[in-house]
């Protein structure tokens, strides 16, 4: 099957979000999706990262489900093409 890519930005909010290991037990379940963090903020109560997934769709879909359910607030990257 064709591997595709996603973007998207990670929310990690509260104090105990940000100090789960959500993005190692995603990989655990999904060591066929990789991903890579292109951009990351984190304090002790709030984390925000943009991060790159490469996988098959469904794969990609059934991983951002688990970092949903661990409490991590999940959303597209929308990509601005300007036509020239």
């Amino acid at each position: 099957m064709a591997t595709t890519q996603k973007r998207v930005w990670l929310t990690f909010n509260g104090r105990e979000t940000v100090e789960t290991p959500a993005l190692w037990r995603m990989a655990r379940q999904y060591p066929d999706v990789s991903f890579d963090i292109r951009q990351a903020s984190v304090t002790k109560d709030i984390g925000i990262m943009a991060v790159l997934f490469e996988g098959e769709t469904e794969r990609i879909e059934a991983a951002l489900e688990t970092l949903r359910k661990q409490g991590v607030m999940v959303e597209s990257i929308e990509k601005n093409v300007i036509e020239g």
